[in-house]
């Protein structure tokens, strides 16, 4: 497999804290598996800001950003198991990489990491 890109974020967490106050922000960011998970985490705040990192770090590895009428719930962060972070994306997305990278077979690898005041996520895209 050859790798397409990667992409990176790091966020703010007091940032995110007050942010997600706002219902129409978490509307708008999160899906709604997302913060039906976010009550059952002790950590609301780092839940938020890994997904908000992870979600910015994916549209980098596409190299596009969120353009193309993508929105950050196309993209869903979860977890295996064995607590590792993948995501779940919409069939627009699937549909825009089949376009732009002409391919179907494709894979996103992700990796998240916080601590008090921050959360970073590194993704690599790979067909």
């Amino acid at each position: 497999m050859k790798i397409i890109g990667v992409g990176v974020d790091i966020v703010d967490n007091k940032r995110i804290a007050k942010s997600i106050k706002n219902k129409l922000f978490l509307k708008r960011i999160y899906t709604k598996e997302e913060i039906l998970l976010s009550k059952k985490n002790g950590k609301k705040i780092s839940f938020f800001a890994n997904r908000f990192a992870a979600k910015e770090a994916f549209v980098k590895s596409l190299g596009i950003g969120f353009r193309k009428n993508l929105n950050f719930k196309d993209i869903s962060v979860k977890n295996n198991k064995l607590g590792k972070p993948f995501f779940s994306i919409s069939n627009k997305i699937k549909n825009l990489i089949k376009k732009r990278f002409k391919t179907t077979s494709f894979n996103f690898f992700l990796s998240i990491s916080d601590e008090k005041n921050y959360s970073v996520a590194f993704v690599v895209f790979q067909k």
